[in-house]
């Protein structure tokens, strides 16, 4: 019986996946789910053969963009751990994570409707990682005294997303989205 080895990607085409990805971020996050994937190919340099590849569906697309920005946002979280400053440490994070959904509007609505159960499972396990971050960075800020107990990651991402969606998009979106961000962690600090 022959064994079949899985071969690692070569260097190129993890190098283009990289680059369909960040383009993919760019174009759909500002043409939303209909955006055109020639668009995202051209992008990032290469030909529409190559995008669907290594993405054969559109939704495949999206799924890629979140989970790569979904990881990076655990991987910054779980970084802030022994952060001397436990309010600036959330306010970047809060900050870093604006600026995913700003990308990710037009993709959310159409990412909800393809979300599969395993994709659902991928994204909670991602998300209790987040939380579990920030809040271990919350008790070190609550030790420090630079932040009042009774605070969770949970209520830090609900307020977050509640600002997000509670505007419509505009040119100022984001600038007002940050300055209530900010005034709700100055009313956590002790």
């Amino acid at each position: 019986m022959l064994e079949t080895r899985k071969r690692k990607p070569r260097a190129d085409a993890l190098k283009n996946r990289d680059l369909l990805i960040e383009a993919a971020k760019d174009v759909l996050g500002k043409g939303g789910p209909s955006a055109s994937l020639d668009a995202v190919a051209k992008q990032a340099g290469v030909g529409i053969g190559t995008l669907y590849r290594h993405f054969p569906t559109r939704e495949d697309l999206f799924h890629a963009v979140f989970s790569r920005e979904m990881e990076q946002l655990a991987a910054i979280a779980e970084g802030l751990d022994n952060s001397p400053d436990p309010i600036g440490a959330l306010r970047s994070w809060l900050h870093t994570n604006v600026a995913l959904v700003e990308t990710k509007r037009g993709m959310l609505g159409a990412l909800s409707v393809v979300m599969t159960a395993e994709s659902k499972k991928t994204y909670a396990a991602l998300t209790e990682r987040i939380a579990a971050a920030l809040n271990r960075l919350i008790e070190h800020g609550v030790a420090a005294g630079q932040i009042r107990d009774g605070i969770a990651a949970e209520d830090l991402l609900q307020t977050m997303y509640a600002l997000c969606y509670a505007r419509d998009p505009g040119p100022d979106w984001r600038k007002q989205v940050l300055h209530l961000l900010d005034i709700f962690i100055d009313g956590i600090k002790r």
